[in-house]
């Protein structure tokens, strides 16, 4: 946008300086750096973070963001439906773990969150996967994104009944999610090398 503007206003100042109009040319100056500061300006621009409100049986703003990933076409109320009978299932699954419902939640996401990631760079031509530490907000977001998605791929009849199996077995230190986070901490150290190319 701005080598555009950029090539268009130079094309109207060598017509101005041929007609003898230098005063025009100092006007239309000062015009144009104000245009490429506006446009610099709105690439600056960053969303503001939205505050999301904790969840109603727990207080907790963590559950809150997890039904949001977990909810469908705005039903809200179907997905904390989901998510609570999920945790009182994966808790009469535990009978000897002293820890609470949300507790064996929270720790299952723990044990799926990833550390490290690869992003593709290219240098030179060649393109490298260069592993990179997750940012803490990108981590919880995965770990929550990775228990629903390996939920919804396991076999049940309904998506609490996928969901508190998926739990369980991150709590165990198992199952796709668990997984997932193996295979991202392997693929950071088989490219280990070229973690000098990290952005």
């Amino acid at each position: 946008m701005f080598g555009v503007l950029h090539l268009i206003h130079l094309f109207y100042l060598q017509n101005l300086y041929t007609e003898g109009g230098g005063r025009k040319i100092k006007e239309q100056m000062i015009y144009f750096i104000g245009i490429t500061q506006f446009f610099v300006k709105m690439r600056k621009a960053k969303p503001k973070k939205r505050v999301v409100l904790p969840d109603p049986v727990f207080n907790d703003v963590r559950v809150s963001k997890f039904v949001n990933h977990l909810m469908y076409d705005g039903k809200k109320n179907i997905a904390y439906t989901i998510f609570y009978s999920a945790l009182e299932i994966a808790k009469s699954k535990l009978p000897n773990e002293e820890k609470s419902a949300l507790e064996i939640w929270k720790k299952a996401l723990e044990n799926i969150t990833p550390q490290v990631e690869v992003k593709s760079r290219r240098v030179g031509g060649a393109t490298f996967q260069v592993p990179t530490e997750i940012r803490p907000d990108r981590k919880e977001s995965i770990s929550m994104k990775n228990l629903i998605i390996y939920s919804r791929k396991r076999g049940g009849k309904t998506m609490a009944d996928k969901l508190a199996a998926e739990i369980v077995d991150a709590f165990n230190e198992q199952g796709g999610a668990f997984k997932r986070k193996e295979d991202m901490h392997k693929m950071a150290e088989a490219n280990r090398a070229f973690a000098h190319f990290r952005f």
